[in-house]
């Protein structure tokens, strides 16, 4: 698959108006010091199916400091060995990632590295291969995935010990999400979307999920709506965009430009509110 240049256009938010489950503790005063966010990635994966567009999603295990019990996409904090300039890559080179979501070109670099690690830590896809193909059997790996998880190895080294290339070129990007300032724990978070290689499989074996599976957008948002799942707010509005798509080719195509999006915490009734204005 070859990468095809963004054809921009402002992706609309305006619209959200998210009201907090109950469960979740949030806070709606504005702190003196807000927390700095961290650099993370989020990989939305999809496949076609015999009922429609399909996405992976995990739901997070109770215990978790951040999000606990949420349904999410695969994804995690950025490494500092997530830069290595010696990762050999095929696809749009860092700089090409920089401009999309306005970084610098370390970081570029550094987001597409932790979308690709962060995607086979907890799903068991691995976006890498040879110039010739991506690789289709991931579970062969499943040693130097825990490894990964557990930090003993990087994902510079893995690739090179392994004698593979990332292939950025099977990612495309989506949006750009920054959690509120009254959130302790904060994330500048940059989404991507990639699909499913031929032959592999998504497991979420991941000790931060519960369960995992696959389902399609419009089934994710009923389950929310219905109590039976919780959503963040950019799951949601995500999860609300891919319903509107036929197919995974169609996803990849959609035209994006990637603005930061910070929503803001308010008051409502006896409840809290996420917003973007």
């Amino acid at each position: 698959m070859r990468y095809r240049p963004v054809v921009r256009h402002t992706v609309s938010v305006s619209e959200l108006n998210f009201r907090l489950p109950g469960r979740l503790r949030f806070s709606e005063e504005m702190p003196e010091n807000p927390a700095v966010p961290r650099d993370a990635a989020t990989v939305v994966l999809l496949r076609d199916s015999d009922q429609g567009l399909e996405v992976f999603l995990l739901r997070r295990v109770a215990a978790m400091a951040f999000a606990p019990g949420m349904t999410v996409f695969p994804g995690g904090g950025v490494d500092q060995r997530d830069a290595d300039e010696s990762v050999r890559w095929a696809g749009p080179e860092p700089s090409v990632w920089a401009e999309e979501f306005a970084a610098t070109e370390p970081l570029g670099r550094a987001l597409v590295c932790a979308a690709v690690r962060e995607t086979f830590e907890e799903s068991g896809v691995l976006l890498a291969g040879t110039e010739k193909g991506v690789v289709e059997d991931a579970t062969r790996f499943g040693d130097a995935r825990q490894a990964l998880v557990s930090r003993e190895l990087s994902l510079a080294s893995f690739l090179r010990d392994e004698g593979l290339i990332l292939r950025a070129d099977l990612l495309r990007p989506w949006a750009h999400w920054i959690t509120p300032a009254q959130e302790k724990r904060r994330y500048d978070t940059r989404f991507f979307v990639a699909v499913l290689p031929d032959g592999q499989h998504a497991d979420g074996v991941t000790t931060e999920a519960e369960s995992a599976g696959w389902q399609r957008p419009q089934d994710a948002l009923a389950d929310a709506e219905e109590g039976r799942s919780m959503l963040m707010p950019p799951t949601w509005h995500t999860l609300t965009e891919l319903a509107k798509f036929p197919s995974a080719a169609d996803v990849l195509a959609a035209d994006r430009t990637i603005v930061p999006i910070t929503p803001t915490i308010v008051r409502d009734g006896d409840g809290l509110r996420v917003v973007v204005k």
